[in-house]
């Protein structure tokens, strides 16, 4: 279907610090993390803190990341300890330091804490004669130096590099392998389910497999102009990674085009309706807080909940006058939740974020909306976001007064044992 000739054939590395987090913490301790069983969780004080990361030893007992504190057996050969993120900062900074030895630092592209690509195509012949020599000799100095373990995929591009590390390299005794393009018919094309591939979420694959699409072979050779009519744009590049095709370039450094403030919150338990609700509440504050500090103003809603069981809401709303104020977010929110969620069910995830930013100063004025309150309540939320960084959150509440004619002034309370 398509000529591989006609695009490039490069060496891309996709590096993988193997259970880092835990890898990191159990180096900290003196403990091997090939033997001991240690979890890193977000707050060993809370039964139902999350699991952050688990050593392979542990894996093999069921818990996992996103397993629960609680689920934990006790016993004395299990160590739980709270992450050192400084610590994994360092080390991370350490092993790119290491991956720059080899190259210049517009061919690495740091994806995440433990996470990189190199194109080393034009140079690791320099340092080995060999691909896979380059990249043992790479594994064996991280491993000296801080000694962490890795695994590496090799592709033609950054999916196939990626790819091949996630879904082989992570498991052959070497840690590495090698995915070209004669290869995607027989390691590509029988990936299944498709949410195991880089770039398909379990509700896109949901809205192929209606299609009758369960393989990424059966999305390779799906019509890409059908792709296209569902899923627009994103169809069509799912086509083409299902092919194995991928232009982008290590070189050419992303830009963010349309950010967002987010926050989400996996429950400690399966919350009812209005309980869901308290904890949305108290996401919308934080990300409201995030745009006030910027001064800004923010267009587009989005938020998601997720059922204790499968299945979940998501729902975007665009504003016709932007805000940074929860009151109006929250709103927005409440009146969506009540129409779109089963009130009965009980819910484990929650999260919202913002985007579509714009000034304070650079709006319209509005003739139906009473623009002296708008900006006193901004004012008045202001306040409060700079007596939460004086004083802590929740020192400070809103309360509302009334005046003899009924009035309504809005005040703010400091906790008591304060001053101001």
């Amino acid at each position: 279907m398509y000529d591989y000739k006609l695009v490039e054939d490069r060496d891309v590395l996709c590096i993988d610090q193997k259970s880092f987090f835990a890898s990191v913490s159990c180096i900290q301790k003196g403990l091997d993390p090939t033997k001991v069983k240690l979890a890193v969780v977000a707050d060993t004080k809370r039964q139902g803190s999350v699991v952050l990361a688990a050593t392979a030893p542990l894996k093999a007992l069921g818990i996992k990341t996103g397993s629960r504190l609680f689920e934990i057996p006790h016993r004395t050969d299990i160590y739980i300890i709270n992450p050192s993120m400084r610590r994994y900062l360092e080390i991370s900074v350490a092993i790119s330091k290491i991956a720059l030895r080899y190259v210049p630092p517009e061919d690495l592209h740091q994806y995440s804490i433990d996470e990189f690509f190199m194109d080393v195509t034009d140079s690791y012949h320099r340092f080995s004669k060999t691909l896979h020599a380059f990249c043992k000799k790479l594994q064996l100095e991280i491993k000296t130096e801080t000694g962490i373990d890795c695994s590496i995929g090799i592709g033609s591009n950054m999916l196939l590099s990626k790819v091949a590390m996630d879904i082989e390299a992570k498991h052959t005794s070497s840690l590495i392998a090698e995915w070209r393009y004669q290869d995607i018919p027989t390691k590509l094309w029988p990936i299944q389910p498709l949410s195991k591939f880089w770039g398909i979420s379990q509700r896109t694959e949901a809205k192929l497999n209606k299609r009758g699409i369960f393989t990424i072979g059966d999305l390779a050779v799906y019509p890409h102009e059908y792709l296209k009519k569902d899923l627009g744009i994103i169809g069509v590049d799912l086509h083409l990674h299902a092919n194995g095709i991928d232009e982008s370039r290590v070189r050419e450094k992303c830009k963010v085009m349309n950010p967002s403030i987010c926050k989400s919150q996996i429950l400690m338990r399966d919350y009812r309706y209005k309980e869901m609700k308290v904890v949305m509440r108290e996401l919308i504050e934080d990300v409201a807080s995030r745009v006030r500090a910027r001064n800004q103003l923010a267009k587009t809603i989005h938020f998601s909940i997720g059922y204790n069981e499968k299945g979940h809401v998501n729902k975007q709303y665009t504003l016709e006058n932007p805000t940074n104020l929860e009151d109006d977010i929250f709103k927005v929110i409440d009146y969506f939740l009540d129409r779109l969620c089963d009130t009965t069910a009980l819910f484990r995830t929650v999260s919202v974020s913002l985007t579509q930013f714009v000034d304070e100063n650079d709006t319209q004025l509005n003739l139906f909306i009473d623009e002296y309150e708008k900006k006193r309540k901004e004012r008045l939320a202001k306040t409060i976001d700079a007596l939460h960084r004086k004083f802590g959150k929740g020192i400070v509440s809103k309360a509302v007064s009334y005046t003899d004619a009924g009035t309504k002034n809005g005040r703010l309370g400091l906790m008591a044992g304060h001053k101001m």
